[in-house]
């Protein structure tokens, strides 16, 4: 199990070519029964990793912010919503809305102030529980350098998918 996020970005930077061709390996497999192994890879190494020593995703993502999203936490908060959105959010001429800093401004000491009240990006991430795992290939490998659970979920459904690798892990 592999938690250094140097250890991690070093590896990955060595892995892009064996990724890429993963990538069409699990997109020519059985989407159903990949759902079925990487829900359970991932409540193997979930509870093993303790994202508070990391909080990674929290200094280097950006979220995408819904008005109930919003609404919900300027109301824990108790800041009117224009207050809030002034403080918090950037709003895109479509009306999407992501938080306006990096790392995010609810991260003190790798955990979330506002845990109970986090948005529903955060809640979902790293989104290994959720079904059609293959259509969202793309995004987890965006976060395989990032997210010490998918990291180690994909090197893990590597060997249980008995796909050839380019060299020793």
């Amino acid at each position: 199990m592999e938690t250094d996020l140097e250890k991690i970005a070093l590896f990955s930077a060595t892995k892009q070519a064996e990724n890429d061709r993963f990538r069409i390996f699990v997109q020519e497999s059985d989407s159903e029964a990949v759902d079925r192994l990487v829900s359970r890879l991932n409540r193997s190494v979930t509870p093993r990793i303790n994202c508070t020593d990391c909080g990674n995703c929290c200094k280097s993502l950006m979220i995408l912010i819904s008005d109930e999203d919003a609404d919900h936490l300027s109301a824990h908060l108790q800041q009117p919503r224009a207050a809030f959105d002034a403080q918090y959010l950037e709003k895109g001429s479509n009306g999407t809305m992501i938080v306006n800093r990096i790392p995010c401004h609810f991260l003190a000491a790798n955990q979330c102030t506002v845990y109970e009240h986090r948005f529903a990006g955060c809640r979902e991430f790293p989104a290994l529980h959720i079904p059609q795992f293959t259509k969202r290939l793309f995004t987890t490998f965006m976060h395989y350098e990032r997210c010490p659970i998918i990291f180690n979920v994909v090197e893990e459904l590597k060997t249980e998918m008995d796909f050839v690798r380019d060299g020793s892990v």
